[in-house]
Parts: structure tokens; C-alpha cells; sequence
């Protein structure tokens, strides 16, 4: 489990009781729920949250699950009784808070130092073939990096995105994917980064 900006990212289902509703503190949280209230006196004061099945434009509490093919779109700092809160949205092409998962088969494209109140937001879509993607953006199987741009994405550094095919130089950071391995090298290439020509293996 990792913890980023108080979003815990890939949360383990418990055994809660399956129809959620207001648990004690420390309670597991079951698969496909989120919590998106908190009672400080609940509980005979331990406190409790409230558990509710997850669905696309709901604000939930710092430190709920973020369900598997969800991505978060915006903070209210003062949420959930001044805990904080996000907003939690089916993956679709559109900007993301920092700290939000990255859905498989999707790039990052563009980056905002101030989004997402002030954490920084990045721009979340589907990879394609023959686009920007910022540094740290993931690279999708079966696509390579071809070009870079030291300051791209607001100055953090891009990197071209491109199905794979044999004769195409790439950049050296890029993965080889199954079937292709690499031949020449220019040093030179790739803005200077480097670039290897790809080939079939």
C-alpha cells in the first residue's frame, strides 16, 4: 500500500460488513466501498466514518481507497470534517491531482504546478500513438519513446510516444518491447539523450 497526499493508493479489501454504512475507527474498508464522512463523537468518541459504495463524481476522506479504475480530480482542504477530501471519478481523458493513480493503458501529458488546489494536477488521457508524454508519464506495452523535450510538460521534460516498429531509432531510456531489440547507437540522438535503432529480435 502507498500513501501519497493522503490517498491510499491500492488498499487491500477487509471484512467489513458488506453493506458498509457508519464503522469504527479502523474498521476495514470492503472492496468497491469508499468513505466519504466522518462523526469525531461516533463511537463512543473513537470516532466513525461513514462507508458507501464507490461511483463516479463522489467526494470521499483523506485516507479512503482509491477503487481500482478511479483516479481523483480535485481537493477541498477543509473536507470531510477538516480532514481533507477528493473527488473520486471513473478514469477518463482529463487532468488528475497529484497523487492519483495512473490507470493501466493511460499517459500523462501535462502538468500544472497550482492544480487541484494548489497540489499540482496532471493532464490524464489514453496513450496513442504520436504524442507528448511528461517525464515519469508511464510508457505504455508495445509503445516506445522517440524524441525528447527537455522543457516540455512546464518545464519538468517530455518524451515522444510511438507504437513500435522495426527501423525506428529510440530514445535509450525507453523499454524494448517483446519481440524488438536494439542495434546502432548514436549519442547524439534523441535531443542527446541518446538512441538506440530498434530491430526484430
Amino acid at each position: 500500500m502507498t500513501l501519497l497526499a493522503g490517498l491510499v493508493v491500492g488498499a487491500t479489501a477487509g471484512t467489513a460488513s458488506a453493506a458498509g454504512g457508519w464503522t469504527c475507527d479502523g474498521a476495514p474498508v470492503p472492496a468497491g466501498y469508499v468513505i466519504t464522512a466522518r462523526d469525531r463523537n461516533g463511537c463512543n468518541g473513537a470516532g466513525a466514518w461513514l462507508q458507501v459504495p464507490v461511483r463516479d463524481g463522489i467526494w470521499t476522506c483523506a485516507g479512503s481507497p482509491i477503487v481500482k479504475g478511479y483516479v481523483i480530480t480535485g481537493h477541498q482542504p477543509n473536507g470531510c470534517d477538516g480532514l481533507g477530501a477528493w473527488y473520486h471519478r471513473v478514469a477518463h481523458d482529463g487532468w488528475t491531482c497529484a497523487g492519483s493513480p495512473i490507470v493501466s493503458g493511460y499517459v500523462i501529458t501535462g502538468y500544472q504546478p497550482t492544480g487541484c488546489a494548489g497540489i499540482g494536477s496532471w493532464f490524464h488521457r489514453v496513450a496513442s500513438d504520436g504524442i507528448w508524454t511528461c517525464a515519469g508519464s508511464p510508457v505504455v506495452s508495445g509503445y516506445v519513446s522517440t524524441n525528447y523535450n527537455r522543457n516540455g510538460c512546464n518545464g519538468i521534460g517530455a518524451w515522444y510516444h510511438r507504437v513500435a516498429k522495426a527501423g525506428m531509432w529510440i530514445c535509450s531510456v525507453s523499454p524494448i518491447p517483446p519481440g524488438y531489440r536494439v542495434t546502432s547507437y548514436s549519442p547524439g540522438g534523441c535531443d542527446g539523450a541518446g538512441a538506440s535503432q530498434l530491430a526484430r529480435a
